[in-house]
């Protein structure tokens, strides 16, 4: 039975928000719930999440860090002990204020983040020099109600994310794992997602709620938008003097502890789908596809049972180090097969018929160049070593490139804004105060910092592009999610 397969009916150029929509739903990523702005994470974003989780886990299970599971139920009396923290949150907070018929007599915050619930219980934890530093984390769930537009993966009200909190004796101590942590988080970027990516620190304005500086790491989409990927936030004191976690230290003396938190979560899934897919459908990176080679046999009544048997032997010498599949259905034209897996963003298809059972090959094709070529069935697993390694290779460079060149470093505001319309990243001056940065966004209708680079040139004589005021740094503007 031959079936038309519906692929995607806009294109990424024309209108990046109706595309992605239709990746999402058509490659079968993800579904809409009956919960306004909450997902349903269909099989294959759940295994790359599961990829994502394990390697990075892994990594931070070698720097001593331990997992931990807190209540996703936070008391408001906890919750409202650090001011700034809350008051971050209080728009996005749900909360639990009865069960069944009983009204409760404190009511519940929905874990939007777990500072509050993890460190009344380190206050109780924590008594001497001997217990630091304390490294743990959690992959859990996290709720965060209040936005008007809902965008799968990108901005949800729930979503998945790890979150480490860390407590240290001192604050070299605390300040030196900044640089552990980010190197996990941009390698992954790197390495796995083939996201090139800005690491620098938040304004004053853009820092977490409670915390005393964060460092992000940013992302620049197809569409012109930058959007915020793992972050690290340096805590210092102030959630210990919130929670009272002290400690007796070498000489007998109490003092407050030093702290960190630190995030990845599922938006940067969606950050892979919408950078790497095309007009066909989905691409995915082959070190994170959960299915990297599709075996299509072509089948005909008189050579089906030695074409079939020929082919599930393939894919048994390739599943050794490959994931690999043999799609056996019947009721679907090859052809029709064909767009389904380039829709679903298999790396690496092959084709093999009664002609290639002949000759001893197979046809392959890599998705990202849609490229017929024909290999010996001896050369299959090198060649297929090569293709996946490059594929991953220029996926990265080639969003690099994009990143690269969407960035302009810029003195003024007549070029700023003039940036800032044709969707680009502005590297600008920048006085750091936070009126100016939000008469920058009210000008602009939305751009904001993003992050400023690690590395500073030499201000001096330098002055804010917006304001003319003496500049602090050098810092990235943009339109963002």
């Amino acid at each position: 039975m031959d079936k038309n397969i519906e692929g995607l009916t806009v294109t990424k150029e024309e209108n990046f928000s109706e595309w992605y929509q239709q990746l999402i739903l058509k490659s079968e990523l993800a579904d809409y719930s009956s919960v306004s702005g909450c997902i349903i994470f269909r099989p294959t974003s759940f295994a790359i999440w599961e990829m994502l989780r394990d390697k990075i886990d892994k990594k931070l299970k070698k720097i001593g860090v331990k997992n931990v599971y807190f209540p996703m139920f936070i008391p408001e009396s906890l919750l409202t002990r650090e001011k700034e923290h809350v008051e971050g949150f209080t728009p996005e907070v749900a909360w639990v204020t009865q069960t069944g018929n009983t009204k409760l007599e404190e009511k519940l915050a929905v874990r939007p983040t777990s500072e509050a619930i993890m460190y009344d219980s380190y206050s109780k934890w924590i008594r001497s020099w001997r217990d630091l530093p304390l490294k743990y984390n959690q992959w859990n769930n996290v709720v965060r109600w209040e936005f008007k537009n809902p965008v799968p993966f990108f901005r949800t009200r729930e979503f998945l994310w790890n979150e480490g909190h860390t407590v240290f004796a001192t604050e070299k101590e605390a300040k030196a794992e900044r640089d552990v942590i980010l190197g996990i988080y941009s390698s992954f970027l790197k390495d796995y997602m083939a996201l090139p990516h800005l690491i620098g620190y938040k304004t004053k304005l853009e820092t977490f709620a409670g915390a005393v500086s964060s460092c992000s790491c940013e992302l620049y989409l197809p569409n012109g938008k930058a959007i915020q990927g793992p972050i690290f936030h340096y805590d210092g004191q102030k959630f210990a003097k919130a929670y009272d976690i002290k400690f007796l230290n070498k000489d007998e003396k109490m003092e407050y502890t030093w702290q960190n938190t630190w995030a990845i979560s599922t938006r940067m899934l969606g950050v892979m789908f919408a950078m790497h897919s095309d007009n066909k459908g989905l691409v995915l990176p082959p070190k994170l596809a959960p299915i990297q080679i599709v075996i299509v046999p072509i089948l005909f009544d008189n050579t089906k049972d030695k074409v079939l048997a020929k082919a599930n032997e393939i894919k048994e010498n390739l599943s050794k180090e490959f994931s690999a599949i043999v799609d056996e259905r019947e009721e679907y034209s090859p052809g029709w097969k064909f767009n389904e897996w380039e829709l679903k963003g298999v790396p690496i298809r092959l084709e093999f018929g009664p002609r290639d059972l002949e000759s001893n090959q197979v046809v392959l094709v890599r998705r990202d160049k849609g490229e017929k070529q024909n290999v010996k069935i001896a050369d299959l697993k090198d060649i297929i070593v090569g293709e996946l390694n490059e594929m991953q290779q220029d996926l990265y460079d080639k969003a690099k490139k994009m990143l690269e060149n969407n960035i302009k470093e810029i003195d003024n505001w007549e070029d700023f804004t003039k940036n800032i319309k044709d969707k680009k990243i502005a590297l600008i001056p920048f006085c750091g105060e936070g009126g100016c940065e939000e008469e920058i966004k009210d000008k602009t209708t939305g751009a904001k910092s993003l992050n400023r680079p690690l590395d500073q040139p030499d201000m001096k004589d330098k002055k804010c592009a917006r304001c003319g005021k003496p500049a602090a740094y050098m810092c990235y503007f943009g339109k963002s999610y």
